[in-house]
């Protein structure tokens, strides 16, 4: 017996005040109907109506039960109506992580462009360095780079790259002077993220050349290892978009700038459950997040570094 279709039988029924009524408002035979109302009260072991040639009326337990039926339908009735309408309309909170590298720069204008147009989205942004598992944390969308691993499961596309780049303050570099070539490096004091490979890899048109970063200080985040440069604590390997302002000021200086750091480019992806039953909110932020980084392709202008001699 599916019982609450029974239920909504029963309080057909009663409304109506007639079997046959309820069957044609709902698309069965009279006899199906009264076969439900049966199947009820044989369930609940109690009797829920009266029945009489003429007329139908209920018992007290059928008035206690009725009421019952109808705050579970209108509960259901209601769940459905708000389901329908957030996978109609984007709203409610869009549960985001992202990398710092990403969520440090341009995530916020992502953001902001996207609630221009859906500003009944709110967003809970969770920033992270290191792993993350997107299942196990509950977020709707994650941006993760080509150094995260993503779960098989995960439908993951491509957005846009990010540059790495070592850079150090320059008292540092006047104290310690600038290095020529990687192996320059061995001479320095190296500052790294801690989940980060161990070994910097610099290649141009001559080939490859790794360093082992053995150096003062390590740190779970990019953030405290760019204030470990700014203290010229040494020279740090970091993603272009968190020093870029400080490049800009003269605050960290760009070394090796010729060489291609850790094979080149970074790649950031938007990494999601799954192409079926997203909510609206789901699927409206990863399209647009898709087609305004696939325009920013033709429009964005490479950064000029100063590289130190």
């Amino acid at each position: 017996m599916n019982q609450l279709q029974a239920m909504r039988v029963f309080t057909r029924v009663v409304d109506l005040s007639s079997f046959s009524l309820a069957g044609k408002q709902l698309g069965m035979s009279a006899a199906a109907v009264t076969r439900s109302v049966g199947m009820l009260e044989a369930h609940l072991n109690m009797r829920l109506l009266n029945r009489s040639t003429r007329s139908l009326s209920l018992t007290e337990a059928g008035r206690l039960y009725l009421d019952g039926c109808r705050a579970v339908i209108e509960k259901l009735d209601q769940v459905e109506s708000e389901l329908v309408r957030a996978t109609r309309d984007p709203s409610g909170v869009l549960r985001v992580a992202a990398p710092a590298v990403f969520a440090n720069s341009g995530l916020a204008g992502l953001l902001g462009a996207y609630r221009a147009s859906n500003p009944r989205v709110d967003f809970d942004i969770t920033a992270y360095d290191t792993h993350i598992d997107m299942i196990e944390g509950g977020y709707d969308v994650c941006f993760a780079t080509d150094r995260h691993t993503v779960n098989a499961s995960l439908v993951s596309r491509k957005l846009t790259s990010v540059k790495e780049i070592t850079v150090a303050s320059p008292s540092y570099l006047s104290r310690r002077g600038a290095p020529r070539t990687p192996a320059d490096l061995a001479q320095h004091d190296l500052l790294a993220v801690s989940d980060s490979p161990r070994t910097w890899e610099f290649s141009n048109a001559e080939g490859i050349q790794r360093v082992n970063v053995n150096g003062p200080l390590t740190a779970n985040g990019y953030a405290m290892v760019r204030t470990a440069a700014l203290a010229d604590m040494g020279i740090a390997l970091l993603p272009l978009p968190i020093v870029a302002d400080d490049i800009a000021r003269g605050t960290l200086l760009p070394v090796l700038n010729q060489f291609d750091v850790n094979g080149g480019m970074q790649h950031i992806s938007i990494v999601y459950s799954g192409r079926n039953y997203l909510t609206m909110k789901v699927r409206s932020f990863i399209d647009f997040a898709v087609e305004q980084f696939r325009a920013s392709i033709t429009q964005s202008a490479p950064v000029t570094l100063r590289a130190v001699a």
